[in-house]
């Protein structure tokens, strides 16, 4: 354990006196290890102009910039929301990294995807907490999957910090425990996945510190009635913004997300300063009356969120794209969203395994246009320069690293 945790301050004190060069503005660069997965989906491209353009850019340098979200850290090969899945992160260049917030039985906020997804993404089901657990383990039996539900709140944040982080996965024909946590799809790995160290929510602010990145907290929707145990809904989004504010970290250096509009106005409210880059992270698409072609299903609409004092906008990658003759182009939901001076972030790039079959729920408006594992660029290409986006969240942020050193886009 003491090695492990000196490696993690090797790393984190490598990243911060990483070699720099200066801009033509005589700013500092942080240089990024990207690894080699954008030179395969580079190669994979279709052949034309952006790929030859893209191929130019092989010798780098590459640079850390914002435009690169490190969604969860660095899923695509680490267990979510550890601190190693943080530091590969950074290591490839994400200007920006994001802890989504939970909280624990003891109202303590701790960096998890979903309030109940300890079950799939940490060991607690090997664990004596299991007996915790909102739902204990059920083995598969006939048509019924193998199930189990474990909460953050279940649980304190002391027991919370004995447990290991594991890939986000679980194997519904399982009939025992161990065989319900390997569900590892076969285009991640387990490879790095034998010690996954659990975050607070504060300890992933002082990480991020010590790395030099921004810091995009998700106030995650609650799976349990609120107020709990006399926390409400106001309070737990005080709770998160605070704990910025106490640890000193500029508002400039902090973009606060919530798919739960009043949350969202509630910081722009109660602090204009940080409220000024918070995030409405858009999921109306799972209301029934919604559609991302039709306007005038939108409410609030794109006009109403920005006289409202909503700034940033980040709908999933879907909605913002649309097939034109076997192109990809703009979408009406992004035309009419800048249009009405709303900026962009999207998610989630990488988020899918190969696209040969069209990529599945992140693609679902391109997928006749989607057959390779190419396209990524392609539609990379098309957020930065046809929508402008400001940020694009990736499971593997040297893609969008690449991406960006390529194309002159703004470093730090």
């Amino acid at each position: 354990m003491f090695m492990h945790k000196r490696w993690l301050l090797v790393v984190a004190a490598g990243l911060l006196a990483a070699c720099g060069s200066d801009d033509d503005n005589g700013s500092s660069r942080v240089e990024a290890q990207i690894g080699s997965r954008p030179f395969f989906l580079v190669n994979d491209m279709d052949e034309g102009e952006l790929k030859q353009r893209l191929k130019a850019c092989e010798d780098g340098p590459f640079y850390r910039t914002n435009f690169s979200i490190g969604h969860r850290g660095a899923p695509m090969q680490y267990p979510e929301h550890t601190r190693e899945s943080y530091v590969a992160a950074a290591q490839m260049g994400a200007g920006i990294l994001e802890c989504d917030v939970a909280f624990t039985a003891d109202k303590e906020l701790v960096c998890r995807h979903s309030q109940c997804d300890l079950h799939t993404t940490t060991n607690i089901l090997e664990t004596d907490l299991a007996s915790q657990c909102s739902q204990p383990f059920t083995p598969a039996e006939g048509e019924q999957p193998a199930s189990a539900k474990c909460c953050t709140s279940d649980i304190t944040l002391a027991q919370f910090k004995t447990l290991q982080g594991k890939m986000d996965a679980a194997n519904p024909q399982a009939s025992t425990v161990a065989e319900y946590l390997d569900g590892t799809a076969d285009w991640r790995t387990d490879l790095y996945a034998s010690r996954g160290t659990l975050m607070t929510h504060k300890e992933s602010i002082e990480l991020f510190k010590q790395l030099g990145v921004g810091m995009t907290p998700e106030l995650k929707t609650p799976s349990v009635d609120m107020p709990f145990d006399g926390f409400s809904q106001q309070d737990y989004a005080r709770k998160m913004l605070q704990e910025y504010i106490d640890a000193g970290v500029a508002a400039k250096d902090v973009w606060l997300q919530s798919f739960y509009l009043p949350d969202v106005l509630q910081w722009i409210a109660e602090n204009p300063e940080f409220g000024a880059q918070a995030v409405y992270l858009d999921g109306r698409y799972s209301d029934a009356s919604f559609d991302h072609t039709d306007s005038q299903s939108w409410q609030p609409s794109m006009e109403q969120l920005v006289a409202d004092g909503v700034k940033i906008l980040a709908p999933p990658t879907w909605m913002l794209v649309r097939e034109d003759n076997g192109r990809i182009v703009p979408s009406v939901y992004a035309e009419r969203a800048k249009a009405a001076g709303l900026q962009l972030v999207t998610w989630t790039l990488e988020r899918s395994g190969p696209l040969a079959n069209g990529g599945g729920w992140y693609y679902q408006t391109i997928s006749e246009t989607t057959n390779n594992d190419g396209d990524q660029m392609e539609l990379l290409h098309v957020l930065a320069q046809d929508i402008g986006v400001i940020g694009v969240f990736s499971d593997w942020a040297g893609t969008t690293t690449f991406y960006a050193s390529c194309m002159g886009m703004e470093a730090r």
